[in-house]
């Protein structure tokens, strides 16, 4: 079970990013520091069951499907059923993102603008694509390994 390198390395990034403004001080560092509280416990979650299904994209793409692949099965049983939880959390994000963004914005810090913009691009990606991928990837190993 591994977590695919571009979206480990896409959230280094965004962390180092959130390290950065939160180091600004003011208002805009008060809002970063604020969403890092919210972010923390999210991308925990993300990392423990709702990235790790992506590693298996590659090889279904190729038609390989195998008994070593169910331990993907209960990973993807908890996103569909933490799923709510997850979009609430979104909403929490996008609701400090927009403070961030404010802060910013008032107090002339362009990147910390910029970065907020960025984080509220990369939570719709997970909403509209990796988290709906990850999904497919256990239905299609559940569907496979049942016949």
């Amino acid at each position: 079970m591994r977590i695919p390198r571009s979206v480990e390395q896409e959230h280094d990034e965004l962390h180092h990013e959130l390290d950065e403004v939160s180091r600004l001080g003011g208002q805009t560092g008060d809002a970063a520091k604020r969403l890092a509280r919210i972010l923390q416990p999210h991308f925990i979650r993300e990392n423990d069951y709702a990235v790790p299904p992506l590693s298996l994209l590659q090889q279904l793409t190729r038609g390989t499907v195998t008994a070593e692949m169910r331990w993907v099965l209960p990973l993807v049983e908890r996103l569909k059923s933490e799923m709510p939880l997850m979009l609430r959390e979104h909403d929490a994000i996008r609701g400090a993102l927009h403070d961030l963004a404010t802060a910013a914005e008032s107090e002339g810090h362009t990147n910390a603008r910029h970065f907020a913009e960025r984080l509220q691009r990369h939570a719709k990606m997970e909403e509209e694509v990796l988290y709906p991928a990850a999904i497919l990837v256990g239905e299609l190993v559940k569907s496979r390994l049942a016949t």
